[in-house]
């Protein structure tokens, strides 16, 4: 799973790209501020939205798409959730939703994902199920598919000059879209460039693109709950739907303790809490030997019970061989939201003689923080020698401890558990 840097403006090829779309104006709903940055519960609509799809550890990178004049609306909604590695810098969007999610497939371009999702900001409540079932539809061969619920209420079809009833409508194969949609990149992106080209953008959704040059689209189960707001009715609503599940959700707090260790071997430098620090010796290790970041991996993983670092990134695998350990902290921090939990601390400890850390302890905070998406002050790194006993003591290597603490949402626990 490749994680490019944060809010990188030409990402590195990944696999799945997430696309979501905010730049309307929202006008339906009224207020000074569009919808999506409307407070839910607490938190803006879009912030809501992006921590959903960031929830889902299959998706790589998100890219927002808002309107030129949000940028201070973006800022104070997302705060410090752009420092995730997966979120790219905002893209400004165009007159229409359809010329919008263009702009957002243009700035994905350079990095040619296998697969994009284009969701709506203002479905705050979909879950990482729907999401998975998107993107499991295109890599089991659709060119699209697209979030869909069947149509529960009895359709009439009216005339409008008349207001009477003209047609009952059979509902039985009817099914009402959401979002997200997911798509073979390459081919929706030539779709939508053949569909502006041609001067065409009424076409109300992505689905509704690729129909039109061509594609087959799937259909996978969408959920009632994943609704969009549009009026000022719906954003009452949602705000009733929050207030639902902040107050049926119980937390547990766990903590978990991890170990890890690598002997030195020749080199310049060592790279620890994901940073390079000067050293006349590196770490031997199958990845970059991250001692850090690799009992921090454990840790995190071991608050959800779903094992360790060796499990999910065996070093029989040469995949792994070199790669840089932020990947691996990164992946479990993605299962911990993909289950509803957050990081309320994590604490590290080194042991070794040399390097100093003292000089490094800050970078090293902040970085940890950055590949967490959480702030500095949830984490601590502290350093001690061995008083020059054992394999540290002879400086033969570098050990470290870590602790996470985390919290989980009691109902969560139970589903898996049950």
């Amino acid at each position: 799973m490749t994680r490019p840097a944060a809010t990188q403006d030409s990402p590195p090829a990944t696999g799945v790209s997430a696309i979501i779309v905010a730049a309307g104006r929202g006008t339906r709903v009224g207020g000074e501020i569009p919808k999506q940055y409307r407070d839910l519960g607490g938190k803006a609509v879009l912030r809501h939205t992006v921590e959903a799809l960031l929830a889902c550890s299959e998706i790589d990178t998100v890219t927002v798409v808002i309107h030129p004049d949000d940028h201070p609306f973006y800022e104070r909604s997302i705060r410090d959730l752009a420092s995730d590695p997966r979120m790219h810098a905002p893209v400004s969007g165009g007159a229409t939703r359809q010329a919008s999610v263009l702009c957002g497939l243009r700035a994905l371009a350079p990095a040619a994902p296998d697969i994009v999702l284009v969701h709506d900001a203002a479905r705050p409540f979909v879950s990482a199920g729907v999401v998975a079932a998107s993107i499991a539809a295109v890599r089991e061969g659709a060119d699209a598919s697209v979030s869909a619920v069947p149509v529960a209420d009895t359709l009439k079809r009216i005339d409008m000059g008349t207001g009477h009833v003209t047609q009952t409508i059979d509902r039985t194969a009817l099914h009402a879209a959401q979002t997200p949609q997911a798509f073979a990149f390459a081919a929706i992106f030539r779709a939508h460039e053949a569909a502006a080209a041609q001067g065409l953008n009424t076409l109300t959704d992505d689905a509704g693109v690729a129909q039109w040059a061509g594609m087959k689209v799937a259909v996978t189960l969408g959920d009632p709950a994943n609704v969009k707001i549009t009026s000022a009715e719906d954003l009452m609503q949602a705000e009733q739907q929050q207030a639902l599940r902040t107050r049926n959700t119980h937390w547990e707090t766990r903590v978990a303790t991890a170990y890890d260790v690598h002997a030195f071997e020749p080199g310049d430098h060592v790279m620890l809490g994901g940073i390079p620090v000067p050293h006349d010796q590196g770490l031997k290790g199958h990845s970059d030997a991250d001692v850090v970041l690799h009992a921090l991996t454990d840790a995190v993983l071991a608050t959800l019970c779903d094992g360790d670092i060796g499990s999910h990134f065996p070093p029989s695998d040469p995949q792994w061989r070199g790669v840089s350990s932020d990947r691996f902290l990164a992946f479990a921090i993605g299962r911990l939201r993909e289950r509803g939990g957050e990081i309320t601390h994590l604490d590290t400890t080194i042991v070794c003689e040399h390097p100093k850390i003292g000089p490094h302890r800050d970078r090293m905070r902040e970085r940890i923080a950055e590949i967490c998406a959480t702030a500095a002050s949830r984490v601590s790194v502290k350093a001690t020698t061995s008083e020059g006993l054992g394999f540290t003591g002879r400086s033969e290597g570098i050990a470290a401890l870590a602790t996470a603490t985390v919290r989980l949402p009691e109902y969560e626990q139970n589903a898996l558990e049950g």
